[in-house]
């Protein structure tokens, strides 16, 4: 009786001894893409990823899983697991347009993922043809009134982020803009280098390579202030569009409910790797913003993503945009 009461206390003792958890993370992350490879999100994602291994110490698995303008892969994150060991590539998409254009999204962009941290942001531009005779914005809304259908401009698609936002340009600028959706921003480049529209809207990454090469031009930009990349070119509100900002964010997020451990963790990766000389230059090498100190964290994140819905939201109900 006493041999087996002190093998039983021994027991005891060795797992009181072990840790009820083991420290996040002890196992590979899987972070999910809601987009085909070669977009902006998949972009950042690649980057993100040895950089959050390093950090971690642990795999991280990038998976693309696109459908439904990025709701199918956030559909799969919202209802993984909230243990910090499946995450979201998540951008405009998926988190501030299907929820107002899509009347059945299987998930609530605000009640199902708890945002880590933005990685960065492409602001959105308008483009004209390299031979446009506008060189300001006040020039190119009047050409535009002066057309009774308005000018032909091309963007992501209907109800794409880059769609909501040449509405909100149109409504704020006074422009008559006529839309003409493509299946994506890379989509419509083709088009308008033959000279079959005269106008894009469209995010910065994707004009940048036109305005190099000749192609086109950017006129302005939706920033609040001009790029680094290009600084002769005036942002919308130089241009007299008072206030207009408008882009595309790309960030980290998890399903809602994960564990405070786990949340400390990715948090203090995102908030490092933003800080990198490296990633930075990645991100205006590609058009693009670094997310400020603030936006790198859940709480600027969160506050980003709700203010981006709302303007989504205003911008759909300007263009008669009902959720279908």
């Amino acid at each position: 009786m006493t041999s087996r009461r002190t093998l039983l206390a021994a027991a005891a003792a060795t797992l009181a001894a072990r840790p009820a958890f083991a420290a996040f993370p002890d196992r590979p992350i899987r972070v999910i893409v809601p987009f085909a490879p070669g977009g902006n999100a998949d972009v950042v994602a690649r980057l993100l990823q040895p950089r959050l291994q390093e950090r971690l110490g642990q795999p991280v698995v990038v998976e693309n899983r696109p459908g439904a303008g990025g709701s199918v892969g956030a559909q799969a994150v919202a209802r993984a697991t909230p243990d910090g060991y499946t995450l979201l590539i998540g951008s405009n998409g998926p988190l501030s347009v299907n929820p107002v254009v899509q009347a059945r999204l299987p998930y609530d962009a605000v009640r199902d993922f708890a945002p880590i941290g933005m990685a960065m942001q492409v602001p959105h531009c308008l483009v004209v043809q390299a031979s446009a005779r506008q060189r300001r914005l006040a020039e190119l809304v009047a050409a535009s009134r002066a057309q009774a259908d308005g000018l032909g401009i091309g963007t992501a698609g209907v109800a794409s982020a880059t769609h909501l936002s040449m509405e909100a340009f149109a409504a704020a600028s006074g422009a008559r803009l006529l839309h003409v959706p493509y299946r994506g921003g890379g989509a419509a480049v083709p088009d308008f280098i033959a000279g079959n529209i005269p106008l894009l809207f469209t995010e910065f990454s994707t004009a940048l390579p036109l305005h190099r090469a000749g192609q086109g031009r950017i006129l302005a930009i939706a920033s609040a202030t001009r790029l680094p990349a290009l600084p002769d070119v005036p942002t919308m509100i130089e241009e007299g569009t008072a206030g207009f900002l408008a882009g595309s964010y790309v960030g980290l997020l998890a399903p809602a409910g994960i564990p405070a451990e786990a949340m400390a963790a990715l948090g203090a990766a995102m908030a490092a790797i933003v800080r990198e000389e490296d990633f930075r230059g990645r991100m205006v090498a590609m058009g693009g913003e670094v997310a400020s100190a603030t936006l790198a964290t859940p709480a600027g994140f969160a506050a980003l993503i709700a203010e981006d819905l709302e303007r989504s939201r205003v911008a759909a109900q300007k263009a008669g945009i009902r959720p279908e």
